[in-house]
């Protein structure tokens, strides 16, 4: 059975959502501010994060970044903002997806399911794959424990993020176009466009390579898109 941590603030909706999902079968947790939240990570052990973005105790300030620094449990976005730009900044701030209020239950319920079952590929083809294969370029991908590390260093990146990676690692010297990283973002990003790729890629490029503004690992094919250097 997995576990729900819901962060919203709106007594209504958030019993709606634990009573919904509760009868879905999922253990659920709700707590109403960001803090309370992050207090209840070690407690809950969420598998999926529900979060509103404005939250009373951070006075609109998106609360993304704040969960970011603490677990990197895929999160649902839940907001009554549809403006397409606050979308895509939240989805590169850390969320996995969005979904704009008033929704459809069942349509919350396929977007988790979905993203359990994208988890759950993952750790299958992790177990086929060695987390002490030789480095490539320093890098080093443990697919079971959805680990990167650099020169030894583990490095912390969101569900996308990680997901980008492990294609990119998988396919060195492969070309990708921003529609190919796209498709394969559908069902974990499920608002996303070339703009919201460019950012995970930059993202990335921050977090890998030994300077992210003449990138090494990461290259740009002018036209195209990207590919991995062996």
């Amino acid at each position: 059975m997995s576990n729900v941590l819901i962060i919203e603030d709106d007594n209504m909706l958030g019993d709606t959502l634990s009573l919904y999902l509760t009868g879905e079968g999922y253990n659920v947790t709700r707590v109403e501010q960001a803090t309370e939240g992050i207090a209840q990570l070690d407690r809950v052990q969420p598998d999926i994060i529900l979060l509103d973005l404005l939250l009373p105790d951070l006075d609109g300030v998106n609360p993304c970044p704040l969960i970011r620094k603490h677990t990197d449990v895929p999160i649902i976005v839940i907001s009554t903002e549809n403006n397409i730009s606050e979308r895509i900044r939240t989805l590169t701030l850390g969320a996995d997806d969005y979904i704009c209020k008033p929704f459809s239950l069942q349509e919350l319920k396929a977007r988790i399911e979905a993203l359990f079952r994208r988890i759950k590929i993952t750790r299958l083809q992790g177990r086929s794959i060695s987390p002490e294969a030789e480095p490539e370029n320093g890098i080093t991908l443990d697919l079971a424990r959805r680990m990167v590390t650099v020169n030894g260093q583990i490095i912390e990146m969101t569900y996308s993020e990680f997901e980008l990676m492990k294609l990119f690692y998988s396919n060195r010297g492969i070309v990708f176009s921003r529609y190919a990283l796209i498709q394969a973002l559908r069902g974990t990003d499920s608002f996303i466009n070339e703009r919201a790729v460019d950012v995970h890629i930059n993202h990335l490029r921050r977090k890998i390579e030994k300077d992210p503004k003449k990138p090494q690992l990461i290259k740009t094919i002018w036209g195209i898109g990207y590919k991995f250097m062996q």
